[in-house]
């Protein structure tokens, strides 16, 4: 494997560890409550980047508002899970519910001051309404330790209610069904227990626990079932405060054995300094903040390092600590187009660890993930776009491999085919024969999304030729080539947009590019004909040139539809006329028309959309956060470019949003960004200069941010 971007890498991060008492410290500015509200998903309890768990309350459940755990708005909770999922559109996770009260069993949800919750990166608080119970937590990667203060001390219970989970609507998923087997052993000094759960919903899970209270228990009982089918426990322990107001308690997980998970908690916490762990976790999101420094407003900095945060909340590190690295949910549909671009700039380090962690799921299943969670394959979404994340990474560092790097990538090569080519039994939405011989998905034998699975199997295809093409394999070159070209079977030329074709080789009647779904997976014909990452050329000469393609991106801004001709998706949400901000097939378009000659319209657009569709509040998402993908584009757009074609390491410039941004790069390097009218309106005349030479294409490369310099907006 080629690490070559790893020497540096210590000394860049003792560089931000060493930094003055008087320097600015960044985790202030970071909020995770943004997000908490409306569609954004996100849950504000304390982890550490990329970490395995991620302790925070879950204030609700059962339907698609929950997909965190939480919602801001709520004024009670269930308790405080240690998993959960960013920014998603799905439900699962939620391990180990505790819940701290004094007096009788609470039979549901709890009331919790709002006034004086608090969370910040590594670190969450809130306390419990009538019972005045305060409850702190932060986190390591895989172990968190939680510190419960009564006001009075005497006796606290402690509820941990092993059937929970964060599941989706009873009518799709049985909460009492949701625990498979379960079995937990108490200490015999009664100072903790250990666990072990199965179980299932979005998908089929195994975790291990090991938890250890700083006192020993006075009694422990186990609750009645609530439904004669759950397998789950709920357990009460009691503790005696009298001579101390407070109750640590820490834990571990594993997706392997008990012993792993002591290992895990014996490694991370050693010992009982709550603050001491939070230091530790504030420091690692500093260095996180320190590698993307902005000057700008207070507002935009809030909105920036909590991105900067969001971004880095996954993929989840689930391995041990004595084990080979190992990285899931990947909800690649989301974060190929720009979350992972952002990575390999910022996070480079990383990224070796990242591919090989797909690779291993593929010797797994047989194929390389869709959407994974926990190390399992969901099948959720439509494409297989791990493919140009993974080759997206090859092409950045081609020129750099070894003869050992290349069997490496050879081998990955081999899988890409593999996942792009055979069936895979078990394996929905392949139907490889059914593209093989069309040359497209028929939408009648294809009840959903047809259009959209066409040109992004499509897109796919382009990256495994493009990787193809670099390794030297011409036949595989020439396969997957002629494979990229069938987005076109599905466009009608004739009236310019992408529509839904039969097995008749016949247009879908009563067609309108407005309606969302049907052909169409969570977006419309507006918004998938703009989905050719890999030719914006042929987009343009099939609209008739640069001018009449700029018109129809104008008409695309600008067109105004009815709820009753548009129809509903959920997910399609931050809508500028035909434009949906709240989803990701839109996320490039704005790049298209800086590509057809007019950047001013790019920046008018990122000016528009970064200060009206982002606020630093619990709303300030405009759609799901997507594991970062919202985030990314955030951070992209602030800084003046953006990856159209996330494959390859081609960034298309728009505008600066803020007068000056530091990356800090893992090799070393410092690339800085600078703009002479951040946000301002762009003239046809205005000049990019990098590193003092003027750019006459409106782009740059990940090779000229890799080495560092300045990129300045006059």
């Amino acid at each position: 494997m080629n690490n070559h971007l790893l020497p540096n890498l210590i000394a860049i991060v003792t560089s931000f560890s060493l930094l003055t008492a008087n320097a600015e410290c960044l985790t202030d500015y970071a909020n995770p409550f943004i997000g908490t509200s409306a569609n954004g998903h996100n849950y504000p309890g304390a982890c550490t980047p990329f970490g395995m768990i991620q302790a925070s309350p879950d204030s609700g459940n059962y339907s698609w508002d929950y997909c965190g755990g939480y919602r801001y708005e709520d004024k009670v909770v269930y308790g405080f899970s240690q998993t959960h999922f960013s920014g998603g559109g799905c439900t699962d996770l939620g391990d180990m519910l505790l819940l701290p009260f004094i007096g009788e069993t609470p039979n549901g949800p709890v009331a919790v001051d709002k006034s004086v919750e608090v969370a910040k990166p590594g670190y969450y608080a809130t306390t419990l309404a009538e019972s005045k119970i305060r409850v702190e937590t932060t986190v390591q990667g895989r172990s968190a330790i939680y510190r419960i203060t009564a006001p009075t001390g005497g006796v606290i219970n402690l509820l941990v209610d092993m059937q929970w989970g964060v599941i989706a609507h009873p009518k799709y998923y049985k909460p009492e069904e949701y625990v498979l087997k379960m079995d937990y052993t108490p200490r015999k000094d009664k100072l903790g227990f250990t666990a072990t759960r199965s179980t299932k919903s979005w998908t089929e899970r195994d975790v291990a626990f090991a938890v250890m209270f700083n006192r020993a228990y006075t009694s422990l009982k186990e609750l009645p079932k609530r439904h004669e089918s759950e397998k789950g426990k709920r357990l009460v322990f009691t503790f005696d405060l009298e001579n101390n107001k407070e109750l640590l308690i820490k834990l571990a997980l594993s997706r392997n054995t008990i012993a792993d998970a002591e290992n895990n908690l014996k490694s991370e916490i050693p010992n009982w300094d709550f603050e001491g762990v939070y230091a530790k976790a504030k420091n690692a999101w500093e260095n996180v903040f320190r590698r993307a420094e902005i000057e700008g407003t207070e507002e935009q900095k809030k909105i920036w390092y909590t991105a900067l945060y969001h971004h880095h909340l996954q993929p989840h590190l689930v391995s041990d600590v004595n084990a080979k690295k190992f990285y899931t949910t990947f909800g690649t549909w989301d974060t190929f187009r720009a979350a992972a671009p952002l990575m390999t700039i910022i996070d480079g380090e990383r990224f070796d660890d990242f591919i090989e962690s797909m690779r291993e799921q593929g010797r797994i299943t047989g194929y390389l993930p869709q959407f994974s969670l926990w190390g399992y394959e969901t099948q959720c979404m439509i494409g297989t776009h791990s493919v140009p994340i993974i080759v997206d990474w090859f092409l950045k560092n081609k020129d750099k491999l070894t003869d050992k790097d290349l069997i490496y990538w050879n081998s990955t090569f081999d899988q890409i085919k593999e996942t792009l080519t055979v069936k895979h039994k078990g394996r929905r939405r392949e139907n490889w024969d059914l593209y093989d011989n069309f040359g497209y998905y028929p939408y009648d034998k294809i009840k959903h999304s047809s259009v959209s699975r066409t040109m992004e199997a499509a897109y796919d295809d382009w990256c495994a030729a493009e990787m193809a093409k670099a390794l030297g394999r011409k036949d595989d070159a020439e396969l997957f080539s002629k494979r990229a070209e069938r987005w076109r079977n599905v466009v009608d030329f004739s009236c310019g947009f992408a529509r839904g074709k039969n097995t008749k080789g016949e247009w879908r009647q009563n067609f309108s590019p407005v309606k969302l779904a049907g052909d169409f997976c969570e977006g419309n014909s507006w918004q998938y004909t703009f989905h050719v990452m890999q030719d914006i050329p042929a987009l343009i000469k099939m609209a008739g040139g640069r001018e009449k393609f700029v018109e129809k991106l104008d008409k695309l801004f600008t067109l105004k539809a009815t709820a009753e001709e548009m129809g509903e998706v959920l997910d399609v949400t931050g809508l500028i006329g035909q434009y949906a901000h709240g989803n990701e097939p839109s996320h490039h378009i704005i790049y298209l028309y800086t590509i057809a000659g007019r950047r001013d319209k790019t920046a008018k657009l990122a000016k528009e959309i970064c200060e009206t569709l982002y606020k630093a509040t619990p709303e300030g998402i405009c759609g799901n956060e997507d594991g970062g993908q919202m985030s990314a584009w955030y951070i992209f757009s602030m800084m003046g470019f953006y990856p159209v074609n996330p494959c390859g390491g081609e960034y298309i410039l728009g505008a600066p949003q803020v007068p000056k941004t530091t990356l800090r790069l893992p090799n070393g390097k410092i690339f800085t960004i600078i703009a002479k009218k951040p946000g301002e309106k762009v003239s046809l005349n205005d000049k990019v200069y990098l590193n003092g030479k003027e750019l006459k294409e409106m782009k740059i490369s990940h090779t000229d941010i890799l080495a560092g310099g300045e990129l300045i907006f006059e």
